[in-house]
């Protein structure tokens, strides 16, 4: 229902990149319009990660992209992450996910905190997209409250014994998975203040291995090609070198991952944002209601502008903590800044697009009813809207307003 448009000499909200950058947006975007778009349908129906496109991402670098290239990485900056994502998501949010969650949350642990060994066995099959890691968070009692942790991990005789369940993990059941990074309680910890609560720590889990289970996907809303599993772990034994990062320091090290994450979901949602608003210009220009085309209404025009005002800002805000995260800034405000403001962005669009495609894009087939079932979740993940907010609030000085 949509039409390509070839990429431009320089892709929109790149020209006051460097030519590095605007090179990889019109590379990324010419793959997601000649290679991902056309099949999308297909594989959104079946509900499949379709491998053989993860592999040409993976031939193109982009699971690489700020990796080292002693690790087989692209040696770029985390902004060149960001920039990618957002071209893939402009016509498929589950691609360019895996993408952001496959680096983010999958590899970057480990070349964040990982030993050299750590480094030496899993980056370069990551950074070449031969294989996929996930972290495992998210638990039916913690996730924004990581204290809620249940799963366990209790070592003697130098091996990690691991106990629990996780939930809505990605990229965490697929052919070429191979590792699974798992927040989990270690003993307990005692607070400045003489309080006692748990020490969580984090640990590697390569797959398959004796007692791991990726239970069967989840029938989601959208996110239909995103491998998401619950995951089970009983009597998982895996050797005390595998603890990823000094012991109890797994709270602060997935904090860290997830400001890190948030700026590449920030893109994504920058991306989604973008593809609608293309959708929904290329319609109003195409579409002829009562003599006219239905973008020469006042509405619909004023609909597309206040839809590129909303990208404009997102994508503005999302560069920003991009950069902070590469020149060495904090950026943990600004990264939640990035995510509130795209999310809700990416959100208004799918809803401002598909009522101006009408009945047309009610369609699945179509890609702005994809987005529009799609960008539900993105609210809801890297940290709900009102943990965005709550962290902004503390950062302008209200920390008595959570307790």
């Amino acid at each position: 229902m949509s039409i390509t448009v070839p990429a431009p000499a320089v892709v929109e909200g790149t020209e006051m990149l460097d030519p590095d950058l605007q090179e990889l947006a019109r590379r990324v975007r010419e793959f997601a319009d000649d290679v991902v778009a056309p099949a999308a349908y297909e594989y959104d129906t079946e509900r499949r990660l379709p491998i053989e496109i993860i592999r040409q991402m993976g031939e193109m670098g982009l699971f690489g992209l700020p990796l080292p290239q002693r690790y087989d990485g692209q040696g770029k900056s985390y902004l060149h992450l960001c920039v990618a994502v957002e071209q893939l998501a402009r016509v498929d949010q589950s691609i360019a996910v895996t993408l952001e969650a496959g680096l983010g949350l999958g590899a970057m642990p480990v070349y964040r905190f990982g030993t050299d060994e750590q480094k030496d066995t899993y980056l370069p099959s990551l950074a070449r997209g031969e294989n996929l890691a996930a972290f495992g968070l998210t638990e039916a009692e913690a996730g924004s409250d990581a204290g809620g942790t249940q799963t366990t991990a209790i070592l003697e005789d130098g091996w990690w014994t691991i106990n629990g369940t996780k939930q809505f993990i990605t990229n965490s059941g697929t052919p070429i998975t191979n590792m699974v990074t798992v927040t989990a309680v270690t003993g307990e910890r005692v607070g400045r203040d003489g309080s006692v609560g748990p020490e969580l720590s984090t640990i590697i889990v390569p797959v398959p291995i004796e007692g791991f289970t990726a239970l069967p996907a989840y029938d989601k809303v959208g996110w239909h090609t995103s491998d998401t599993h619950p995951l089970v772990f009983d009597g998982v034994c895996v050797p005390e070198e595998n603890l990823l990062g000094e012991r109890g320091r797994g709270f602060a090290n997935f904090l860290s991952v997830l400001d890190e994450g948030r700026v590449a979901f920030a893109a994504l949602c920058v991306g989604a944002a973008q593809g609608c608003l293309e959708e929904a210009v290329d319609y109003a220009k195409r579409r002829r209601v009562f003599g006219k085309a239905i973008g020469d209404n006042q509405h619909i025009a004023f609909t597309l502008a206040r839809m590129q005002s909303r990208v404009a800002a997102a994508r503005a805000v999302m560069h920003d903590a991009a950069h902070r995260i590469d020149v060495g800034m904090p950026f943990t405000k600004e990264a939640s800044l990035a995510k509130l403001i795209a999310s809700e962005a990416a959100v208004a669009n799918a809803n401002d697009a598909t009522q101006i495609w009408g009945g047309y894009g009610f369609l699945n087939v179509n890609p702005v009813a994809r987005h529009y079932r799609d960008a539900r979740i993105l609210t809801l993940g890297e940290g709900s809207t009102e943990v965005q907010l709550g962290i902004i609030a503390r950062s302008l000085g209200f920390d008595k307003a959570f307790g």
